[in-house]
């Protein structure tokens, strides 16, 4: 009875009467008639009259004897058409595109969605942007914490130590502002990264790249590092949600030449501020990168000079410049007021952050404090580590002097491979000459630098280069000598220049040994007179380059001041160290190796000169 029905019904929508299909299938017409009615023949959709005719076509191939090489073509043709019409059945009751088209429904099925997001540049998934946020506040200590509860200010300003993972955490924070927002379904913003150059401003990208591999495997690239966000919020039928698409977000690396430092718009990251160059004509620039009251704007630095042009936009002179007297207003920027910051007058959040209160904040397990004060006097432990502005107003070494020798040194250096230095066997300037200077540590304390000096092809014509610094603590007179040594194994070198004070004499003799040449600077009132003179000549002459990162080699510097002999008859120069004489040691090590040079080199009235102390064992 079955299959009568099935063949009644084909014959029906064939267009078959009830009395032809009784009379064809040998049954009472009112039996078809209850079967068009029971089953709703009428109702039928055209896609079911044509899959009932598909079948019944394929069926009657099937059952065909002999079945012939036509006939498999015509039932290979009629199944792609059953196929054709499942299609449509899904897509009637789906909606989707993909259900339809066979190649859509392929480009859309989860392997090929992996496969996309394993080619796609630069994109994380919503879980990996859930890892990094996680980890993120996972590693933080509280001070950084606390810079995170201020993310949204518009300005913040941190006066902060040195070697507190300042650098570390913005650029962690920055991406972690991404992430944020990209799981909130927020449009996220640029983050702009300025520093005093290319190459510290890039420091930012590494620090963000090398953390999304670790955390999520996926290796961004590019320069600026652009990151697609696509395909992460897709429409949700079933929730009556559209998709969201969220626009590409770039990170940028920018340096403080003020005429390429524009361009882009975003955050803000203004990395040591207080150490650059044109710092009121770089903030305008910086200013407008960030001119949308959307866009952040966060500047950190240690504090260099109260000199510096960035000195007055920290204490507030600058805003207060111009304003009448009734207008104007006090800003407090003392420890004891911004140690948990507190907002100025200008609007914008301040901090400091010294040492102290990073190894209170969670930090003492990275910091040796004893370590860091050892290896600096007490005026640049006080500048870098206390976060306390140099008075270089009887500096012999004021910071205007000294701040033009500060290169982008990766960039200016080509004929120097920094990565050769720890390579063993490497020649990182190969075989030019090089001259070296070295400061001991002073009646056993903790305290001791060495410095590599590229001289000049002509004698007071070009420009001296400091390639390497190294600090040497913890050593004995021994292990010193054996220091120099492995230095001077990988350089050309012409000269050395120890200072004899206390264990100085000890490493000059056994230094002798493999370099005859050796010269012994014998402290004196004269002899620190004219290395002071000397350095003084070199910078103001343009002479000298060094690596624009090395703050520490400006804060030696500036510690360098004149003083009165104890018999108060006479000027020696001092930079203190718990009232002690004789510090910062890398200026002097610099100056050692500069005095090789005749001090009336390059001078109008040069004549036989000769270098200072220059005594051979």
């Amino acid at each position: 009875m079955r299959a009568q029905n099935r063949q009644a019904k084909s014959l029906y929508h064939r267009g078959w009467s009830v009395t032809q299909i009784a009379a064809e299938l040998g049954v009472n017409a009112n039996t078809v008639q209850s079967w068009k009615v029971r089953h709703k023949w009428d109702d039928d959709s055209p896609l079911e009259v044509v899959e009932d005719h598909l079948e019944l076509a394929i069926a009657t191939y099937l059952v065909k004897e002999p079945l012939t090489e036509g006939d498999m073509k015509r039932v290979d043709f009629l199944m792609r058409q059953m196929e054709r019409a499942a299609r449509i059945r899904k897509y009637n009751e789906t909606g989707k595109e993909g259900d339809l088209n066979e190649k859509i429904g392929r480009r859309n099925n989860d392997e090929a969605k992996a496969k996309r997001a394993e080619k796609r540049k630069n994109h994380l998934t919503q879980e990996q942007w859930a890892a990094l946020l996680d980890d993120f506040h996972e590693k933080n200590d509280a001070y950084q914490d606390g810079w995170w509860a201020q993310r949204e200010q518009r300005t913040r300003k941190i006066l902060k130590s040195r070697q507190i993972g300042a650098t570390w955490y913005f650029a962690r924070e920055a991406m972690a502002k991404i992430a944020e927002a990209v799981l909130a379904g927020e449009q996220p913003r640029n983050q702009i990264f300025l520093s005093a150059s290319e190459r510290q401003a890039k420091k930012f990208i590494r620090e963000i790249t090398g953390w999304v591999k670790r955390v999520t495997g996926v290796e961004l690239k590019g320069n600026p590092v652009m990151l697609d966000f696509s395909g992460l919020h897709p429409a949700d039928e079933a929730a009556g949600t559209a998709e969201i698409r969220l626009d590409d977000v770039g990170l940028y690396p920018v340096s403080t030449n003020s005429n390429t430092a524009q361009g882009e718009t975003g955050d803000l990251y203004f990395d040591e501020f207080f150490w650059v160059h044109g710092f009121r004509q770089l903030r305008k620039v910086a200013s407008a990168m960030a001119t949308l009251t959307s866009y952040k704007r966060t500047y950190f630095s240690t504090p260099s000079t109260k000199t510096h042009e960035a000195h007055a936009y920290w204490s507030g002179e600058e805003w207060n410049r111009g304003r009448k007297r009734d207008k104007q207003r006090q800003f407090d920027v003392s420890h004891r007021n911004l140690r948990h910051g507190a907002i100025m007058p200008d609007g914008s959040w301040c901090q400091i952050v010294t040492l102290d209160d990073a190894i209170a904040g969670g930090a003492g397990a990275r910091i040796n404090k004893e370590e860091l004060r050892d290896e600096c006097s007490e005026e640049e432990f006080e500048n870098l580590y206390n976060c306390q502005f140099v008075d270089d107003s009887e500096s012999s070494f004021p910071f205007s002097r000294i701040a033009p020798a500060r290169v982008d040194s990766f960039q200016r250096w080509r004929d120097f491979k920094p990565a050769l230095v720890e390579m063993p066997g490497g020649r990182p300037f190969g075989d030019k000459p090089v001259w070296i200077g070295y400061d001991p540590n002073k009646q056993g304390r903790d305290d001791a630098a060495l410095v590599v000096v590229a001289p000049p092809e002509q004698p007071g014509k070009g420009k001296f280069r400091v390639l390497e610094k190294l600090r040497m603590n913890g050593r004995n007179f021994a292990g010193q000598a054996d220091a120099i040594k492995q230095v001077c194994a990988r350089y050309n070198v012409q000269d050395i220049a120890i200072d004899t004070t206390g264990h100085g004499l000890a490493v000059h003799e056994l230094v002798s040994h493999w370099f005859p040449r050796v010269r012994r600077i014998d402290y004196s009132v004269a002899s620190k007179t004219a290395l002071v003179i000397k350095g003084q000549h070199v910078f103001s002459a343009g002479r000298i380059e060094f690596d624009e990162n090395w703050t520490d080699v400006m804060a030696a510097f500036m510690a360098i001041r004149p003083a009165l002999t104890a018999s108060q008859r006479g000027v020696t120069y001092i930079a203190k160290r718990n009232g002690e004489i004789g510090h910062a040691d890398v200026a002097w090590a610099i100056l050692h190796a500069l005095s090789n040079e005749p001090l009336d080199a390059g001078t109008t009235s040069e004549a036989t000169g000769g270098a200072i102390v220059k005594i051979y064992s």
